[in-house]
């Protein structure tokens, strides 16, 4: 009787005791069978991707094998050493204020996520160092920051691999007679940004960035003028600053007094705020206005730190945030049919990107803090913000019309014809022989897939109505950019360790 009350006993529990299980086991991640992506593998090649940019002499660990050393003599022409660095997109250009953008987006996410990327880190912290490396070089005169390698216009006459480049490797400048505020406070934003990165792991190459950060910041700052104004020929239309260079002063600024806390630079921002448009409307964060990041960036040292003369930024950002969020009085962003946050025509992943990474690390500054968004009077969670950003991420992916990828190897269907001249034409080892300027045209306006995976590489992406060709010669569309990549490494960092997958 006794083991028959015993064996009814189990029975009765065992039911309760196995259902209790697998409660307990989904607990450790509780959003494990909400992930629709492998976001460990989207970052791996997310990292991978700034390997196939890099110009210069490439190191053995190089990863993407069909690149080859490029522009060894770059700098030469003016008597400096301008050789590594990034190839920002597609061609073979040099620009040192996308350059500088991406190197603070990368340190950012470094920053912000990098805890969590695990074995992924020291690729983000090499990606963040080949740029730095090169800006040190840049930025090594006093009073002249070189800000551009490559004439633009005659390198966009000739489709070659950067490895046969013969276009002129022009070297561009400012300086006090010839100032570009934008690009001088950026880098100055770049090399404070990078300073955190190695303050634990190399602190006397942290010590280095950050003091030449603090005076290429004061030459920024003393120098004043738009460097699309004195170096118009070179940059425009590629990378002209239509924002000013105001909100790069408020940017770079904020990063120095992050990466010193000298109150020099909380002084600076209070009695200057406001007149480098801190309280402007403009929601656009990307490589030209910086304005949103700054005030995201700033608001942490308000929630965070407790820094209470901070306290706008706070408000400023909540805007910001309130002027995504669909369905609110304050609304104004525009969504493609499929979901996807659409700023503009041209590379508009870029503000995905960008925006996902702005939601996803303002959500952690008001998780931090215990607070909340309001726009006019609907409460918007830290849960919210993280919500928005995932989705923006898993549309990039492939959750979309299109069904595909817009990162190239990633998912089982991605763009073939990524505008990119290197992934476009014959590798150096599959066709040693020289390609000339001229003869590569071919290949950028045939409709075969791309010889060369650019493995990681985020394209411009689809249109307003979620359309995407995969044509090669429509760069708007199918051009990838480090300036995109930058800012997805924090993101897909943060969800492939919120998904148990690091």
């Amino acid at each position: 009787m006794a083991l028959f009350l015993l064996t009814l006993l189990l029975l009765l529990l065992l039911p309760n005791a196995f259902a209790f299980f697998p409660a307990h086991q989904k607990s450790h991640h509780p959003h494990h069978s909400d992930a629709a992506h492998d976001y460990r593998d989207a970052l791996t090649k997310s990292l991978l991707f700034f390997e196939g940019q890099r110009s210069g002499r490439l190191p053995p660990t190089q990863r993407i094998k069909w690149r080859r050393d490029s522009g060894l003599s770059d700098g030469s022409a003016a008597g400096v050493d301008l050789v590594g660095g990034y190839y920002d997109a597609g061609d073979n250009v040099k620009f040192g204020f996308p350059m500088a953008f991406t190197t603070t987006m990368l340190s950012w996410s470094v920053i912000e996520f990098g805890g969590l990327m695990k074995g992924e880190l020291p690729h983000a912290k090499e990606a963040v160092r080949w740029a730095t490396d090169y800006l040190l070089k840049a930025t090594a005169h006093p009073d002249a920051i070189y800000v551009q390698v490559g004439d633009a216009n005659k390198d966009h006459s000739c489709w070659e691999r950067p490895e046969d480049m013969d276009t002129p490797r022009t070297v561009v400048k400012v300086d006090s007679s010839n100032p570009g505020t934008e690009v001088a406070a950026e880098t100055a934003a770049a090399l404070a940004a990078a300073s955190l990165v190695f303050r634990r792991s190399d602190p006397s190459y942290s010590k280095l960035l950050l003091k030449t950060a603090t005076r290429v910041f004061e030459f920024a700052n003393k120098y004043r003028g738009s460097y699309s104004n004195g170096l118009k020929r070179w940059v425009c239309p590629f990378y002209c600053s239509y924002s000013g260079y105001q909100d790069e002063l408020l940017w770079g600024a904020a990063w120095l007094h992050k990466a010193t806390k000298n109150p020099t630079y909380l002084d600076y921002i209070q009695v200057n705020g406001q007149t480098l448009g801190a309280d402007e409307t403009d929601n656009t964060f990307g490589w030209d206005n910086k304005h949103v990041g700054a005030r995201i960036l700033l608001s942490k040292a308000f929630l965070v730190q407790n820094v209470k003369s901070l306290h706008d930024y706070k408000g400023h950002a909540d805007n910001f945030i309130c002027s995504l969020i669909p369905g609110t009085p304050f609304s104004t962003t525009q969504y493609t049919p499929g979901g996807l946050l659409f700023k503009m025509s041209d590379s508009n992943m870029q503000y995905v990107t960008s925006t996902s990474f702005l939601l996803l690390t303002y959500a952690k500054y008001l998780t931090y803090s215990s607070k909340v968004v309001t726009c006019a009077g609907v409460t918007i969670t830290p849960k919210k913000l993280r919500s928005i950003a995932k989705r923006q991420v898993d549309y990039l992916l492939g959750d979309n019309p299109n069904k595909m990828s817009y990162m190239v190897g990633y998912g089982t269907r991605y763009p073939q014809r990524i505008h990119h001249r290197g992934s476009s034409l014959p590798s150096v080892s599959a066709h040693p022989a020289r390609i000339p300027c001229r003869t590569g045209f071919t290949a950028l306006n045939s409709g075969t897939p791309n010889p060369n995976l650019l493995v990681g590489a985020v394209v411009g992406g689809p249109d307003a109505r979620d359309r995407f060709p995969d044509q090669r010669t429509d760069y708007e569309q199918s051009e990838p950019a480090t300036y995109i990549n930058a800012p997805l490494v924090g993101s897909l960092a943060y969800l492939a360790h919120s998904f148990g997958q690091l």
